[in-house]
């Protein structure tokens, strides 16, 4: 039994949105059969998600949210800037939103939603930190929390955090910590 190529191979591209954060395509794919079909794929440019350690406790953002309409509790994160090295925004990120700066470690990266979108983030994991504030974006309003490592932990278990990055940020994290 020969097996089938799994692959689509764009015949046509349209920008439907070109916004600050994302771009929305409608493309037109060839499919492995021969047939045709249309894909809406977001562009999105990356970002990064830090596990901040200070004291035992990890250092977490409370930000509300307006696509959910509510609150929600995550670890420091944000949106790589064109050109920017995922390392670097993770330092500027963790200082904009926490005011530490620290080492960082390499966790690993995920797609959030790879049937529609090709957003990827880099996780780190911070340690050793040292008081360095930075200028916060003027439209990002969020307040500062510590949540001791194992209450995060069992919270990430749980399902009591609902983002993705937090709870395989912590998850990933445990595998060094412990």
């Amino acid at each position: 039994m020969s097996e089938m190529k799994l692959e689509e191979k764009c015949l046509r591209s349209e920008m439907i949105h070109d916004g600050k954060i994302i771009k929305v395509l409608k493309d037109t794919v060839s499919l492995p059969n021969g047939k045709t079909a249309t894909r809406e794929v977001v562009r999105h440019p990356g970002a990064v998600g830090i596990v901040a350690l200070h004291e035992g406790k990890v250092l977490m953002v409370k930000q509300f949210r307006y696509a959910l309409g509510q609150e929600t509790l995550e670890i420091p994160a944000g949106k790589i800037d064109p050109g920017e090295k995922p390392e670097v925004c993770a330092i500027r990120e963790l200082r904009e939103e926490t005011g530490y700066e620290g080492t960082l470690q390499f966790l690993g990266v995920f797609h959030t939603s790879p049937g529609f979108a090709d957003e990827k983030i880099y996780l780190y994991l911070a340690g050793d930190l040292t008081w360095s504030p930075l200028q916060a974006d003027e439209d990002e309003f969020i307040g500062l929390t510590e949540v001791p490592w194992e209450e995060a932990l069992q919270s990430a278990y749980r399902g009591e955090i609902k983002d993705a990055k937090t709870v395989l940020g912590i998850l990933l994290a445990a595998r060094v910590i412990q």
